[in-house]
């Protein structure tokens, strides 16, 4: 049985805590070393196999033109506001410098020469896209091969001789492109900082003891620490997306300091019951370390279950982010415990800062009862959901009307990938993507690349460029570039609207299903619609297409996975649809702030972006599994007391009045670690930071401790209903919610189930 091995396991770190220890501080350093010798940096690969986009690049690829590969652009403009490039021989000297310097930067394969075009005169300047119709404004083009041949270190030599020429020559030089999005370092250091200072303020505050505050903080670091060492060698050896990190180092903080704090809980409640320290660790693990290992597993299934979208990235991604769960799943199991035996009676006691807070916020109260047990807590607790189950009907209604409000705004979703307009104005991207959009317009930020293989006829070719020239969305089309080897042509175009715009992704539409078919004609050439906008077009659409399936898998699984752990139809049922109701509220508080603006002030979101097409997949993969720790955890108890009386009402208050502190103490750590996440510079950190703080602190909330009471009351005794022939089916819980796992622990009930 689980809980036996889990028993055997914790008992025996806590009585060797140094051998464990040592073992994790040998294991750290180790995934250290292999990370500096044999680590990448991450990077973003934003396609996937079988999108007309993809089919645009391996067409590119062909030709050879190397307009497949990464692109950069260095935006320049005179430093005297009145000067222009057409009147300032200084400014265009120093122009063409900038060209020469950008030119031998290892890996460029070429530029484009604005100071050349400008030598030709003030009309092709204009139409050849490379300086501004009123001479400000000059843009210097750069083509780089694939991303597969190049390294942080091509964006890190381009960064710095930005820097160098800014001290040197008379312009202003900002910068910007795909390399920058491919290879820019992801936010993180400072938000981890903010989050572990915040859980440690709770911790010492849910406790009363810097000793009990401090072991799940130190759990947490160690994991964390193995955790992103791994996934540096996995960019090693391939390519793991930049948000990997980020969204690891959130959702690992969150978790193993989660679940540092049931184990702690529950070891201290031991504690002050006379155990021996070595034995209630043993128990804590054996007891709540079920709930963390079925929690765990369910988080990393849900998310490896992001394979069904077939986005390679979004596949690797999820693999990096479950790595770090599950070291912070065998952390709380392992190393924990050998913090707990290492701490010894002490973590039975609170210190003497947190007597003196006690005191003065609880007052005699606090002074009468045990502060290890929570039970003045408890109490207040214990009052409130009595209240709430005496009331059933119109709280269950109440909060159910509250959470579906808030998830109203979800019908007005709409994905994409917001671009360097919604970064702040302290990235050079984000000045380079104004320059571009006042010079040239906001197209010119997010060009298409139409590949066509025109089968030998030429004439294809033409009638493509005066078609797609011709299409309301298109405000210009450069040069064609042919293949003499293939006939591959490429055709350069630039929207009207920004990459972000709704209008771009209806404008790529309808070159694929109208202009494109018209001007190709029945024969065999073919064409099809590339470039950065256009593959985030695509990979959105395939998410928001696979979503409804993951949402259906992660659904059955769980309903399965619940039921065969409480031996129940209808509180798993439950479980699925309250999950539901609270990521569809965060949902919709998302599209509020994001899409609408509604206190995006507050977060520091400069303009409102669409929702990236990816996370809403991400984000109901993490938030399922999460709230699957409070479920377990909240009914894991309140079945042990149905196991011990028999009765509902009392399992119901019981159950949830003694994991409401611990519960609502764990809420509030994720939220303060992911809410320090929502004030980092990308817009993808932000929503992440923000749609798991918000899921969670309304899961910990109106859900845990307002509608599961509520819903259960309702249920009454059918809560544990179970086909007598589904019963013989089912294996018994290997979790530890089945009788013979309480006895494991020495906590055999006195009644069995009923209702079979």
């Amino acid at each position: 049985m689980l809980s036996k091995a889990l028993l055997r396991l914790g008992a025996g770190a806590a009585r060797h805590p140094w051998r464990v220890i040592a073992a994790w501080l040998i294991a750290t350093t180790l995934a250290v070393l292999a990370a500096v010798a044999f680590g990448g940096r991450t990077a973003d690969s934003m396609t996937a196999p079988g999108l007309d986009s993809r089919r645009a690049a391996e067409l590119i690829e062909r030709a050879g033109t190397g307009q497949e590969g990464m692109t950069a652009q260095v935006v320049v403009t005179p430093l005297d506001d009145g000067a222009t490039f057409f009147d300032d021989d200084g400014a265009r000297t120093a122009l063409t410098r900038l060209r020469a310097e950008v030119k031998r930067l290892p890996h460029v394969l070429g530029t484009s020469d604005p100071a050349g075009a400008l030598g030709a005169g003030r009309d092709t300047a204009v139409r050849g896209g490379l300086v501004s119709a009123d001479g400000r404004i000059a843009v210097v083009r750069v083509q780089y091969p694939d991303q597969s041949r190049l390294s942080a270190d091509d964006l890190d030599a381009l960064v710095g001789l930005g820097h160098r020429l800014r001290a040197e020559l008379p312009l202003r030089i900002e910068m910007g492109g795909s390399l920058f999005y491919a290879f820019s370092d992801p936010d993180g250091g400072a938000s981890e900082l903010i989050g572990l200072l915040a859980a440690a303020a709770i911790l010492f505050l849910a406790f009363g003891s810097l000793v009990a505050a401090a072991l799940p903080i130190g759990m947490a670091v160690f994991g964390l620490t193995v955790g992103v060492a791994t996934m540096t060698v996995m960019a090693g050896v391939t390519e793991v997306p930049t948000f990997a990190p980020v969204l690891g180092s959130m959702v690992g903080l969150g978790v193993g300091i989660d679940y540092a704090l049931f184990v702690l809980a529950r070891h201290r409640e031991y504690l002050a019951r006379g155990l021996d320290p070595h034995e209630a660790a043993g128990r804590a693990v054996a007891t709540a370390g079920r709930p963390v290992v079925f929690a765990g597993g369910t988080v990393v299934v849900s998310i490896l279950g992001l394979a069904v979208a077939n986005v390679p990235f979004m596949t690797v991604g999820g693999l990096a982010v479950s790595i770090v769960v599950l070291i912070m799943v065998l952390a709380s199991v392992t190393l924990l415990p050998a913090f707990l035996g290492a701490a010894g009676p002490r973590l039975g006691r609170a210190g003497r800062i947190g007597r003196a807070l006690r005191t003065r916020t609880r007052g005699r109260l606090a002074r009468r009862r045990d502060p290890a047990a929570g039970a003045a807590h408890a109490a207040g607790w214990r009052r409130w959901i009595g209240h709430v189950s005496r009331h059933p009907v119109p709280y269950a209604v109440g909060a159910a009307g509250l959470l579906l409000t808030a998830a109203l705004p979800v019908l007005g979703l709409r994905v994409g990938l917001p671009d360097d307009g919604s970064l702040p104005q302290s990235r050079t991207e984000r000045r380079a993507y104004d320059l571009v959009a006042e010079g040239f317009g906001p197209g010119t930020n997010g060009p298409l690349v139409i590949a066509v293989d025109p089968a030998g006829d030429r004439a294809v070719v033409d009638r493509l460029v005066t078609t797609v020239a011709a299409d309301p969305g298109i405000a210009s089309v450069a040069p064609t570039h042919i293949d003499r080897a293939t006939g591959i042509a490429t055709l350069v175009v630039f929207p009207t609207t920004s990459p972000q715009d709704k209008a771009t992704a209806d404008t790529i539409a309808r070159l694929r299903t109208d202009v494109l078919p018209t001007a190709i004609g029945p024969g065999p050439a073919r064409a099809h619609v590339g470039g950065a906008a256009a593959s985030l077009s695509d990979v959105g659409r395939r998410t928001s297409q696979r979503l409804p399936v993951f949402v259906a898998a992660v659904l059955a699984m769980s309903f399965l996975l619940l039921m065969l752990v409480f031996r129940s139809v209808l509180v798993p049922l439950k479980a699925v649809l309250l999950n539901l109701l609270s990521i569809g509220a965060a949902y919709g508080i998302m599209v509020a702030v994001f899409q609408w603006g509604w206190g995006g002030a507050l977060i520091g979101l400069e303009a409102t972006v669409p929702i990236v097409s990816f996370i809403p997949m991400f984000l109901f993969a993490i938030l399922f599994g999460l709230s699957m720790d409070y479920e377990v955890f909240l009914l894991s108890r309140v079945r042990e007391e149905y196991l011990r009386t028999g009765d509902n009402g009392t399992a119901i208050v019981e159950g949830v009045s003694r994991t409401a502190r611990i519960i609502t103490s764990a809420a509030l750590i994720m939220v303060a670690v992911f809410l320090s996440f929502a004030v980092a510079d990308d817009p993808s950190t932000k929503m992440f930071g923000l749609g798991l703080a918000t899921a969670i602190l309304i899961d910990a909330t109106v859900v845990r401790m307002v509608l599961v009471p509520a819903t259960m009351t309702l249920l009454g005794r059918t809560n544990w209903w179970l086909p007598k022939w589904l019963d013989r089916m089912l294996p018994r819980g290997p979790v530890g919610t089945d009788d013979t796992d309480a006895e494991s622990t020495g906590e055999a009930p006195r009644t069995r189930l009923v209702d079979r």
